[in-house]
């Protein structure tokens, strides 16, 4: 028994053909039902008659294209490819092939060639699947934190983020602040608004942001922590951050949902700003909590209390570093000469390093042991340094902070050649000096000039 693979379109012609070779149906009717003219109907008839319904078939079916590469070619391509292209894609081997060998061979085949030699593999088959993280167990042991920058209010407003505290056991929000972009100030604000609601969880779950992660081991200050997570040290919580973005997918998972479903309840509720914004939150987590968060495994919280005074907790969730104090009793602090006041404390600091503390505010205070410093600020030119590295998640808060600074600045005005050149007036009028070769003293009078010519 030989199997004959056919397609629809050729059991169809079977079918009709044996209806005409049966005497039900005529040629004509047959040849308008399969869309060809009765000449070529006699032709599939004949060979319908000679060969049974294996003649229908295509006859170049499962022979080799007349147009293809040999198989020499294609031994010397994966022989190239082996060698110097491994780790190409087909696209770019393809184009290297042409250009340097000489070889022209199409995208498409080149591709069927590479995954039949094992050379490569689809972008389904390198696919990776990372193994489910199982949920803690406590309440308050782990607290994911992302920030999700989004046009939360629509065309009302820009675009702005949202900072997410999502609690790992129960899916609850824990905390949500939009803020103009991820940043250390940003990041304090709503760590303390988590603090006053709920007390110090045990550990926060971050991605590799440079809030949370020092993104350059070569660094010298900073003990090898961020601003953010020298306060978090000082809290007593310590910070993980995640190796990829599935290892966080809770609160991945919520900012979608959230991007739907908080932009759509804003627009509802006529929410055209962040401050009615952070308003309308407070009451969206708690309907958000009843709908979606789970009981724990385990109902013990682990929350600790924050035991801080309200000055203490200001001084940890600044920004704080140290700069040097110059003889001139002088010190620079972004882009600023800072020059401290000549008291009994300040005589002795030349030489020697200070602590300076900024608040979110724009406040700036200069201490020494504790004790705040009087001084006064020179101002520099106040801009964004020229090629300054920027990240994306703060692109739109700096750029928006350029659009600012340009319109209050004057126009530049474009100096004419003469100032250039440092030409000064002198207040006589343009011309020779009198009495100069070449000058005339008296005006002459054109008509009398012309009468004596005559």
């Amino acid at each position: 028994m030989v199997w004959v693979t056919m397609s629809e379109r050729e059991l169809h012609r079977v079918e009709v053909l044996a209806e005409v070779l049966g005497g039900t149906r005529s040629l004509t009717s047959a040849a308008a039902m399969l869309e060809l003219s009765t000449r070529q109907a006699h032709r599939l008839l004949r060979r319908f008659r000679q060969g049974g319904a294996s003649a229908i078939t295509h006859q170049a079916r499962g022979r080799p294209a007349n147009n293809r590469l040999g198989d020499r070619v294609r031994e010397q391509v994966l022989a190239l490819i082996r060698n110097r292209y491994r780790d190409f894609g087909p696209t770019l081997a393809a184009e290297m092939l042409t250009e340097r060998h000489g070889l022209k061979v199409s995208r498409e085949t080149l591709r069927h060639w590479m995954a039949g030699a094992g050379l490569w593999l689809s972008r389904k088959q390198r696919r990776q699947f990372h193994p489910p993280r199982l949920r803690r167990e406590r309440c308050g042991e782990l607290v994911q934190v992302d920030g999700s920058e989004h046009r939360w209010l629509e065309d009302r407003a820009g675009p702005c983020t949202l900072l997410v505290f999502i609690d790992d056991v129960t899916g609850r929000l824990m905390q949500l602040c939009f803020a103009a972009s991820e940043s250390a100030f940003s990041y304090f604000g709503a760590l303390q608004g988590y603090l006053d609601a709920h007390g110090r969880p045990i550990a926060l779950y971050s991605d590799k942001h440079s809030v949370f992660r020092v993104t350059r081991p070569e660094a010298k200050g900073g003990q090898g922590m961020t601003q953010f997570g020298r306060a978090l040290s000082e809290l007593n919580i310590e910070i993980l951050c995640a190796n990829s973005s599935q290892a966080k997918g809770r609160v991945e998972r919520v900012n979608r949902t959230l991007q739907d479903r908080l932009v759509k309840e804003m627009r509802l509720a006529g929410i055209s700003d962040i401050a009615a914004g952070d308003a309308f939150l407070v009451g969206f987590m708690e309907r958000f909590n009843t709908h979606f968060a789970i009981s724990p495994a385990l109902p013990s919280d682990l929350h600790r209390p924050l035991n801080l005074a309200p000055e203490r907790l200001r001084d940890i969730l600044c920004w704080r570093e140290q700069r040097y104090v110059s003889g001139q009793l002088a010190l620079s602090y972004e882009r600023k000469r800072v020059m401290l006041r000549e008291t009994d404390v300040t005589r002795g600091l030349a030489g020697q390093y200070v602590d300076t503390y900024a608040f979110a505010d724009g406040r700036l205070e200069v201490r020494w042991k504790g004790i705040s410093l009087p001084y006064t600020v020179f101002d520099k030119d106040q801009r964004v340094t020229h090629a300054a590295v920027v990240e994306n998640k703060r692109l739109s808060e700096v750029l928006g902070y350029i659009q600012g600074a340009q319109a209050l600045m004057p126009l530049p005005r474009v100096k004419s050649n003469s100032e250039k050149m440092g030409y000064q007036k002198n207040g006589r009028k343009r011309g020779r000096p009198p009495g100069s070769p070449g000058r005339r003293t008296e005006p002459l009078d054109r008509a009398a000039a012309q009468g004596s010519a005559v």
